[in-house]
């Protein structure tokens, strides 16, 4: 049998992690193990992870064998040094970008969010994926994305041609291994009251300006909004939000205390304008928390009938929403049990078969 050797590129373990960053190692990691059991998707195939030297710290989050590669780190690493030490191996980038100059490249694009929203992102960021995209989508072996919704803005925006694009859908069980830490409903003084989770951002797409509209309202004057991630009041006051108050802001949280307030929301709200895949309301759905999405982007194809689904411009409808689950029990038991049933068909592992395919098949 013929065999292929796949470099992996490891940059994305000398950064903080991210979600995009997060899908880089759990299919890493699902490929170890498919690797490990000898599972005819991965027969022929031969993987190893190349890292800078400032991702050595966090190699052993890989279950992958991993090598570092000199010199430089960051983007003049990525763009230099993996092509250029790459051998023979194809490289399978996850995080959006990959060396330029390499032809024998397999990447990944997430989505095209800096060009249908270039206002949720600094203009030096913009102009670096702006430069580098197109031409890497073009030169680079194949093109995998995380929707067929982002197969499809990748062509729109003439990234390249539909036929030169996969679908690996993520996997979402990651967070059935995360255990929970109870302490952060303690800190955030959660414990006698009930709340709807949000992520913190002022990304324009994430919406949670509407959010704060519809927790103006009387009506969901006895629950509190928790938003977790690094984004703080001020920074939506700054941009001329009104934040209300009964928000509350959790701060960055690790894997453990966000499971924990997952697991003790009403429902996570998920109001995005557009997005590539959405994970945040798969791994609600997962760990038995209703979701509530906007219909936008590939919400509709990922999240299904078991979220519901409201408009991402009317708050009125979101406070209908989140007054139903608080008010009948009895709905939200039936919601939970169906996005829980919905979510556990993104694994790790099917995403990691699909995508052993897909080298295989190039």
């Amino acid at each position: 049998m013929k065999t292929a050797n796949i470099l992996l590129n490891g940059k994305f373990l000398s950064a903080a992690p991210t979600g995009v960053h997060r899908v880089a190692q759990e299919l890493g990691n699902a490929l170890a193990d498919l690797v490990a059991e000898g599972h005819e998707s991965v027969r022929g195939l031969n993987f190893d992870v190349g890292l800078p030297y400032d991702g050595l710290q966090r190699s052993g989050a890989m279950r992958l064998p991993t090598r570092v590669i000199k010199p430089f780190r960051g983007i003049p690493w990525e763009q230099i040094s993996l092509p250029l030490k790459s051998g023979d191996a194809t490289l399978l980038n996850l995080c959006n970008i990959g060396p330029v100059i390499a032809r024998n490249a397999v990447t990944m694009i997430h989505d095209v969010q800096v060009h249908l929203s270039p206002e949720s992102y600094s203009k030096g960021f913009r102009l670096w994926y702006h430069a580098v995209q197109p031409l890497m989508a073009k030169r680079h072996r194949h093109i995998l994305t995380v929707s067929e919704f982002s197969r499809q803005e990748i062509a729109k925006a003439q990234l390249c041609s539909l036929d030169h694009i996969s679908v690996v859908h993520n996997g979402v069980d990651h967070v059935l291994n995360m255990a929970s830490d109870n302490s952060i409903i303690t800190k955030c003084d959660l414990n006698t009251s009930p709340y709807v989770l949000a992520l913190s951002t002022v990304q324009a797409h994430k919406n949670i300006s509407l959010l704060m509209k519809a927790f103006a309202d009387s009506r969901l004057s006895g629950l509190k909004l928790v938003l977790f991630g690094g984004t703080a009041k001020a920074s939506f006051e700054a941009m001329g939000i009104t934040v209300p108050d009964n928000v509350v802001f959790a701060g960055r949280v690790s894997d453990g205390e966000l499971r924990a307030l997952i697991e003790h929301a009403l429902c996570l709200a998920f109001p995005s304008t557009t997005e590539g895949f959405g994970l945040p309301p798969l791994e609600a759905m997962l760990l038995g928390c209703p979701a509530i999405v906007a219909p936008c982007g590939a919400l509709p194809e990922v999240c299904g009938d078991a979220a519901i689904h409201c408009a991402p411009d009317k708050a009125q409808e979101w406070v209908e929403a989140i007054t139903r689950l608080s008010d009948d029990p009895e709905y939200r038991s039936q919601v939970a049990k169906a996005g829980a049933h919905h979510a556990s068909r993104f694994t790790w592992r099917a995403a990691a078969i699909k995508l052993a395919g897909i080298l295989t098949q190039i």
